[in-house]
């Protein structure tokens, strides 16, 4: 876990990879009709679950409904050696390095450290998809910061643009 300047807690790996997927998730929620906050594949995170695993969304909302609750409920439920299909799942997500608490703040837009890096309002509603592309432009710029600090080297600006990376 890293600490900033500020002593907050970041618990999703700022990557290359991990900035690049959340940008591609703003891109592909920003040019879709299809976004839905009550279905597990078309809200904030089954968005980001579809970038980071290639699953279509039926199959990753046919996942999470063999068990009860929202991405939050499904996220504080995970068991790494359960065998059932959204653990597994989640498990891709980690591995992708992200964390368990922003994947819950996600869902709901609610990480403090994300809320404050937006310009004007910052009263977002969780199932706007206007208010999700603004979260996740915003939570991008953040791990690109976190990434600058750690690292010390900017980003290529056309691998921000594509998403495309090579580590």
């Amino acid at each position: 876990m890293m600490l900033n300047q500020n002593s907050e807690m970041f618990t999703t790996q700022p990557t290359p990879s991990v900035i690049a997927v959340v940008r591609r998730t703003a891109r592909a929620l920003q040019r879709s009709n299809e976004y839905q906050w009550g279905h597990m594949g078309l809200c904030n995170c089954g968005f980001l679950a579809q970038q980071v695993t290639g699953l279509p969304k039926d199959e990753i909302h046919r996942r999470a409904m063999l068990r009860h609750g929202d991405w939050r409920e499904q996220l504080n439920d995970y068991c790494p050696s359960s065998g059932l299909p959204m653990d597994d799942l989640v498990d891709q997500l980690l591995a992708a390095g992200f964390s368990r608490e922003d994947l819950q703040h996600l869902e709901r837009l609610s990480a403090p450290h994300v809320l404050a890096h937006l310009t004007g309002d910052r009263h977002l509603q969780h199932n706007i998809r206007e208010d999700v592309v603004r979260y996740l432009e915003a939570w991008s710029d953040v791990l690109e910061e976190q990434w600058l600090e750690v690292a010390g080297v900017p980003l290529a600006n056309e691998s921000l643009a594509t998403g495309i990376f090579v580590e």
